[in-house]
């Protein structure tokens, strides 16, 4: 089977991380419990007759996408795959709104129509006249590792020579509420440089878009190769640490071969110790990162950790800001990511330099 290689990048989230020439040299510190997006120019990279019809995730997902084709020097790719834990939300609320507003009666179908939740894949086939393989994934926090699976299983079998993958969602108004209501968002506002320190259930909320170009073919702009992805719904009896060393005996590593693990850290007390059980014991003596006080928790937050982890990589640099402890700041080979939500869907994914 063929290498699987990450040829190009690009995030939009709530740090300036779009554009590619920079690696967090500029931090924006948050405090509060929902976080924006900080946007680039959308008209540098779609019409504003285009942009007035879009939703905020498509927007997102559409300018991350170009800017990672730009990165790998494409125009177009075989087929595009993407991932989003809730769709476009926004226009979904829209449309429920109107439904009550006007009594079910004389209801306008465009609000529905875009809060599919493969409006974002679909637009980005638009754009580029792709008419490959075009499918999106919607697996709660794991939908972006089904798309990172997806196209590694083709680019082995050669089923494809570039594929397009991302993970997108954004913050709907109405249905962020809910979720302060049942605690899975902070009820009161937290500083995102203390959030490590926080003693309460739920997170800091945010959105964003991740893109990456995927190849069997390596070229000079390849910032990672992709080893494994594995996921599990569930732990059952096991634990965590058992989980993450039976992942990596089945890839021939041991815990040494590890340079970094990246954690999906979010402050939610009630959950952040399965990170804790994998930082203070199996991983004790590796360089730890952390990104969720950046990028904040969102269901394909995930795709933000893989982002970095590239990064890392690639430049052979360790931002100040992402460091948990501070026992290694260079030659990173061998990269480990582990991210669950709530106390399901775990997943582990490997990444190993060029």
């Amino acid at each position: 089977m063929k290498t699987v290689y990450i040829n190009s990048v690009c995030s939009i989230s709530s740090q300036k991380t779009f554009d590619n020439s920079e690696f967090l040299d500029e931090i924006i510190y948050h405090e509060d419990n929902l976080i924006p997006v900080v946007n680039p120019n959308y008209k540098d990279y779609i019409s504003p007759s285009e942009s007035r019809r879009m939703a905020k995730g498509v927007k997102m997902g559409v300018a991350a996408s170009k800017i990672a084709l730009k990165d790998a020097n494409l125009d177009t790719v075989d087929a595009i795959i993407t991932g989003t834990g809730m769709g476009c939300l926004r226009d979904s609320e829209k449309f429920l709104g109107a439904l009550i507003d006007n009594d079910e009666q004389f209801l306008t179908p465009t609000s529905f129509i875009q809060s599919t939740h493969n409006t974002v894949g679909g637009q980005i086939a638009l754009n580029l006249q792709c008419k490959g393989y075009n499918f999106t994934y919607v697996h709660s926090s794991i939908s972006f590792e089904s798309t990172v699976l997806d196209a590694k299983l083709m680019l082995e079998n050669n089923e494809a020579n570039t594929i397009l993958i991302g993970g997108v969602d954004e913050i709907g108004d109405y249905t962020a509420k809910l979720h302060q209501i049942i605690n899975h968002i902070k009820a009161e506002k937290t500083s995102t440089s203390e959030l490590l320190n926080s003693k309460t259930e739920g997170a800091v909320f945010s959105e964003g878009a991740n893109f990456f170009v995927l190849s069997n073919e390596k070229q000079t702009s390849s910032y990672a190769e992709i080893i494994a992805i594995s996921t599990y719904n569930t732990l059952g009896n096991s634990k965590i640490s058992d989980l993450a060393k039976s992942f990596l005996d089945e890839n021939n590593l041991d815990i040494d071969a590890i340079d970094m693990v990246v954690l999906g850290n979010n402050g939610d007390v009630t959950f952040d110790g399965f990170y804790n059980e994998l930082s203070s014991g199996l991983f004790k003596n590796t360089q730890q990162v952390y990104y969720k006080h950046l990028c904040g928790e969102f269901m394909t937050a995930s795709s933000f950790g893989v982002w970095l982890a590239s990064k890392i990589l690639k430049t052979q640099k360790l931002p100040e800001i992402v460091k948990l402890n501070n026992l290694k700041d260079s030659n990173f080979k061998t990269i480990l990511l582990y991210n669950q939500y709530r106390g399901e869907n775990h997943s582990f994914t490997l990444l190993r330099k060029c």
